[in-house]
């Protein structure tokens, strides 16, 4: 029995026919230009794509769904535009401000964010210090009414465009992850400076960015809920976003398929379609069986997010194995495509570059591994 809905599949229409027509025909140019406009953002927002969850006294819909937010994710990773930075706004950002923020926080910022008027990012990772948070050297200097931020993160989703970023700072120097503390930075403050857009080998639409914070001042009303409680928060939100990364995974790995299929089909050599010799015929077996195997894990760890009983565990193990595979299966493509498929203007040699990430941000395979490893006792 499918996991969705007779009202989730009217939704993947939507957002299928929204990516067709306003984002397929424009992504090779937001590659090449490394971002993707403002505009977007209005559009989604105005098509009911951005920030489900959000209650309708604060602009949202008030969907508390998150199938809603897989669907969407899928169908993005469906058609390989992987640009617009929906995701890291609506599944990984936007949650924390409706779990922690003020009645006044909310009522500022959630209305943008629903509207797409504003753009969030999460700014955790620092040169230094990447999967270890407890080694975050970014400090937020108690000062009266504001806090005094200095330091630098990188490698920021969403970074160029953003309008508000979760800056994870050490509000006290000593109490190793009890120290650690949510301050709200909001674009045009004094000191808040984006630097490069970095050059990465592929999502090149996607904006990511280095961010320079020098005796910022922030008003202690964008403490996003209680100071040394950071950590915790942080925590609290991963299962969630390795989730939908998980999601994203098998939509492109199923993507993946689909490619090679019609390649398998209509490629011939030797007088015959390559999809008629035994080896190719194999591959294409194990691919799709193992695309349907991941899919099958996915509802698995779906239906219990929606339940309140995803674990930690799950969502390292979802985040590792479909994100794994991803790499596996685009990798098999490319080999299968020949010549073609190290060509960039073929799907699968951009898919191939795009996936190889995928393993890396929301905590490295190895980090998921280590978390599972220490569940089970070794």
């Amino acid at each position: 029995m499918s996991i969705y809905a007779a009202e989730h599949e009217d939704f993947r229409r939507t957002a299928r026919s929204f990516f067709e027509r306003e984002v397929v025909p424009h992504h090779a140019q937001w590659e090449k230009d490394g971002i993707v406009p403002r505009e977007l953002w209005r559009r989604a927002g105005a098509a009911g794509l951005l920030c489900f969850d959000v209650p309708e006294v604060y602009g949202g819909p008030g969907i508390d769904d998150f199938r809603f937010n897989v669907v969407l994710s899928e169908e993005q990773a469906r058609v390989g535009a992987n640009g617009p930075g929906f995701s890291v706004h609506t599944d990984i950002i936007v949650p924390y401000l409706t779990a922690l923020g003020t009645e006044e926080q909310k009522r500022r910022w959630l209305p943008g964010c629903v509207s797409g008027e504003t753009i969030t990012a999460i700014a955790m990772t620092e040169p230094g210090a990447g999967s270890d948070l407890e080694g975050v050297r970014t400090t937020a200097v108690d000062a009266g009414d504001h806090y005094v931020l200095n330091g630098s993160k990188t490698f920021i989703s969403n970074g160029i465009n953003a309008d508000l970023v979760v800056v994870v700072a050490r509000t006290d120097p000593d109490a190793g992850h009890q120290g650690i503390s949510l301050l709200v930075v909001e674009r045009g403050m004094a000191g808040f400076e984006r630097g490069r857009n970095l050059d990465k080998i592929g999502l090149h639409a996607q904006d990511t960015a280095e961010l320079s914070f020098t005796d910022v001042r922030v008003p202690k009303e964008n403490l996003l809920g209680e100071e040394g409680q950071g950590f915790v928060y942080l925590m609290t939100n991963l299962p969630q976003e390795r989730l939908i990364i998980g999601a994203q995974a098998v939509a492109a790995c199923e993507y993946v398929v689909e490619l090679c299929l019609d390649h398998a089909k209509n490629r011939e050599a030797f007088g015959r379609p390559i999809g008629k010799f035994q080896h190719n015929r194999f591959l294409l077996a194990e691919m799709a069986t193992e695309a349907r195997v991941a899919r099958a894990f996915l509802d698995d760890c779906l239906r219990k997010h929606l339940d309140g009983r995803l674990t930690a565990i799950d969502a390292a193990m979802i985040k590792w194995w479909a994100t794994e595979l991803q790499n596996k299966l685009v990798s098999q493509g490319v080999q299968l495509h020949g010549g073609y498929g190290y060509m960039t203007e073929y799907p699968i040699a951009r898919a191939y570059l795009d996936s190889r990430v995928s393993t890396i941000y929301g905590g490295t395979t190895e980090i998921q591994k280590e978390i599972i490893g220490r569940s089970l006792g070794i």
